[in-house]
């Protein structure tokens, strides 16, 4: 039987494991939203960047839905934390989600170029402002957040929406949109054919050496502007334990001692610098579904350095250090966190093995032919 210290490390690796999963899925229909009125210089180039994540891309938003579960159910405090202190955000995101089934649905009903147009925009939102927001959450994570807990758990958070726009944060949206912008053009520079491959493959180019170049600059900066986390006092990992009975100390390049601690981290940057960089020589070459895997890597590579970074530190509080939440003491009871598992271990292959059916089913070009043959069927 698993004890409590493992469960707590396994389901800290699936926290990590979905939400990579959510970032190369649903930032791959991201991408594609923010080229949309770009990179199609037509209507019938347009309805093809559609299609080609049209069978998909309510399957990759459920990443999401499951994440907030998973969160809830595993971390309830993260989740309590998180989800009401940022509300405004959160906010933010879901009305932002709210155009991309209407914009799917709705943009192809009507042959005016004006109503088209309008629904191009309303789903480049769709695919910026949730690109935004969560690399603006991920970036505040990294900083810390402005919220503290009382005797009886009760959060209290001091800041508000505009003050999640700070330099470290904007620089991570960066980074994830250049990441989500890689991703997108590396699917459809597999998945579509003439002039819309040759603007797939001039994206991939400048957002891969983007992508490194500033994650490069986030790397330095988190090692010498940066304060980072460390808990000072023990803590005993196989009992539960209160968030308030640990000291922390939070000083510039603490983020950076997990790589002494466990020398396999480096892999994780290392993989997403080389094979962002490897990413636009495949798709020269022609070999796109080896391109879309370095894509991946990089984008996984980049989560698991964030979050390798901050272990055990789920939810750092820069007003009240010793709020701040980690895997020890925010998750939820051993029974709790066992059953969750149990459900997991059945239910998650069967999900994972249908979204890998779904793919294979689906796989292939997506043509002007092919909208042509089915108007009124595809997006």
């Amino acid at each position: 039987m698993l004890d409590y210290e493992a469960l707590r490390i396994i389901w800290w690796g699936i926290l990590v494991f979905l939400i990579c999963g959510f970032a190369v899925l649903d930032g791959m229909d991201f991408g594609i939203a923010m080229l949309l009125p770009f990179l199609g210089k037509t209507d019938e180039e347009r309805r093809v960047m559609l299609n080609t994540v049209g069978p998909t891309w309510e399957g990759s938003q459920t990443w999401l839905v499951t994440l907030g579960g998973i969160t809830f159910g595993a971390w309830s405090i993260v989740y309590a934390v998180l989800f009401s202190g940022v509300y405004a955000g959160l906010l933010l995101l879901l009305f932002a989600l709210f155009l991309r089934p209407v914009g799917f649905d709705y943009r192809s009903k009507l042959a005016n170029p004006a109503w088209r147009h309008f629904w191009d925009w309303g789903l480049f939102v769709g695919g910026a402002v949730p690109a935004v927001v969560l690399s603006l959450a991920a970036g505040n994570i990294l900083v810390g957040l402005p919220f503290e807990l009382d005797a009886d758990m009760r959060s209290t958070y001091t800041g508000g929406l505009l003050d999640l726009f700070t330099l470290f944060p904007l620089l991570c949206v960066l980074i994830g949109v250049a990441l989500c912008l890689l991703q997108g053009s590396v699917y459809l520079h597999w998945k579509t054919q003439g002039d819309l491959v040759t603007r797939a493959q001039t994206i991939i180019r400048w957002s891969s050496v983007v992508f490194v170049g500033l994650f490069l600059v986030a790397g330095v900066w988190v090692a010498m502007g940066l304060e980072g986390y460390k808990i000072t006092s023990l803590i005993d990992t196989s009992i539960t334990a209160h968030p308030l009975h640990k000291t922390v100390e939070k000083s510039t390049g603490l983020w950076l001692a997990n790589y002494g601690n466990y020398p396999l981290l480096i892999l994780a940057p290392l993989i997403a610098v080389t094979s962002a960089l490897l990413t636009p020589i495949f798709t020269a070459k022609q070999h796109s579904a080896t391109a879309f895997v370095l894509s991946s890597s990089a984008m996984i590579g980049a989560i698991v350095t964030a979050g390798g970074s901050m272990f055990p530190f789920v939810l750092p509080s820069s007003l009240s250090m010793t709020s701040s939440l980690t895997i020890w003491d925010a998750s939820a009871s051993h029974y709790t966190m066992k059953m969750l598992l149990a459900a997991t271990v059945v239910f998650m292959p069967i999900v994972l093995a249908y979204t890998i059916w779904v793919y294979r089913i689906m796989r292939g070009k997506v043509t002007v032919e092919q909208i042509h043959a089915n108007t009124h069927t595809m997006y």
